[in-house]
């Protein structure tokens, strides 16, 4: 850091004195103009302090956006077609828009991928100059890719994008994008045929710089080959408040995700809705039902498709009289979302499940605001009437 010339302790002149405090308010008007346009405060004359818990502020861009306008939520309309080709009316069609409008970076954590429309877009953007990065699974990434024989991680690494992946038995099961340090893309998504028309799926785009900043923190770390359990906690700086609105990340396994989300839970005090595609973890499972021994009104709908089994935490709550749903969709229900009081929102890729916890890579965004609780609340009750409840003999009730 350049040191700070010492001020002169000469005496001036009266005259020279006026000269000065008019210099003096010329560059306070100028300074407080170049903040109002830009956010940058080089000399610290304006923060508002709004921002908590974060990386510096001096390698992190201003926020922009007025209330409930950094933010986007998207869901799937489950549905069979004859041809997939078509990706108007589905989140595909708004994530290649953020990718054509991106003008400088594009990095992405992904988990599955098989839409040829979404890899011609990336390709485009390679080749007008934007820096394309992509982290997968090994697995259920590349292998699979190679195996349908559409090979597009293959077509797009020819055109100049990066590809990486995990290397490792457990998942890379993230599905975030962040767009030019500014926006990030998150949710359930798998940016496939299935994930975008069939499973039951959510989307939130985010417009904040600074939570761009905590995810592109996470993707410099796999794209440096760290991943899993092994791989730095930064926990404590992934806290910010976006125009008053309280946002937090959260990464597994490093994190300790259900750890985390413990006390969001406990801490209800009159509703929790829940949708899960797998819900399998103990010490989440006992603070849902501890809630609802303690009145507060919980609901939860279940994928059908393992939640019979002795793992799925669906017996144990709907034995113990709660209201319950196994979901209506023929394909899969794919959500993993918590939401609480009507003004938490927790969301992301991660399953409510041991796996998730402790050896795959994951993501939950926290976010505490009415309006997009009242969003994905009414998901919520759009899904409900299309569930069945349980069979009192087959959860052994």
């Amino acid at each position: 850091m350049t040191k700070r010339r010492k001020r002169s302790t000469k005496k001036s002149s009266k005259k020279k004195g006026g000269g000065n405090k008019l210099l003096m308010l010329v560059l306070v008007l100028v300074l407080g103009g170049y903040f109002m346009v830009t956010g940058n405060d080089p000399l610290g004359l304006f923060e508002s302090g709004d921002e908590t818990d974060q990386p510096p502020l001096a390698t992190l861009p201003p926020e922009t956006g007025g209330d409930g306008d950094w933010w986007q939520v998207y869901f799937t309309n489950p549905q069979e077609r004859e041809s997939y080709d078509d990706l108007r009316g589905t989140p595909a069609e708004k994530l290649i828009a953020q990718i054509n409008q991106a003008q400088s970076s594009i990095h992405i954590a992904s988990f599955e991928f098989n839409l040829p429309q979404v890899a011609e877009a990336l390709i485009a953007a390679q080749k007008r100059g934007v820096t394309v990065l992509w982290v997968t699974d090994d697995e259920h990434g590349i292998e699979a890719d190679e195996d349908d024989g559409l090979e597009l991680f293959a077509k797009m690494e020819e055109a100049g994008v990066g590809v990486r992946d995990d290397e490792r038995s457990a998942l890379m099961h993230n599905k975030f994008w962040i767009f030019d340090r500014q926006r990030v893309w998150t949710g359930s998504t798998n940016i496939t045929v299935n994930g975008m028309f069939r499973n039951n799926n959510n989307v939130i785009l985010l417009e904040s710089p600074r939570v761009a900043a905590i995810y592109e923190r996470e993707f410099e770390e796999m794209w440096g080959g760290e991943f899993g359990p092994t791989s730095p906690s930064t926990v404590d700086s992934q806290q910010t408040t976006v125009n008053g609105v309280p946002v937090q990340v959260l990464f597994a396994a490093e994190d300790e995700v259900a750890t985390q989300l413990l006390p969001l839970i406990q801490n209800a005090k009159r509703q929790v809705r829940f949708m899960a595609f797998s819900f399998t973890h103990d010490a989440l499972g006992q603070a849902v039902l501890d809630r609802a021994n303690a009145g507060v009104d919980v609901r939860g709908i279940f994928e059908k498709r393992g939640s019979e089994t002795e793992y799925s935490e669906l017996p144990a709550l709907f034995c113990a009289g709660m209201a319950m749903r196994q979901d209506g969709n023929p394909r899969t229900f794919h959500h993993k979302v918590f939401i609480i009081d009507e003004q938490t929102v927790a969301t992301g890729s991660f399953n409510f499940s041991d796996n998730a916890d402790e050896s795959n890579d994951e993501n939950v965004i926290i976010i505490t605001d009415p309006a997009l609780a009242a969003q994905y609340l009414q998901e919520f009750e759009r899904r409900w009437p299309e569930g069945e409840e349980p069979d009192r003999a087959d959860m052994g009730c």
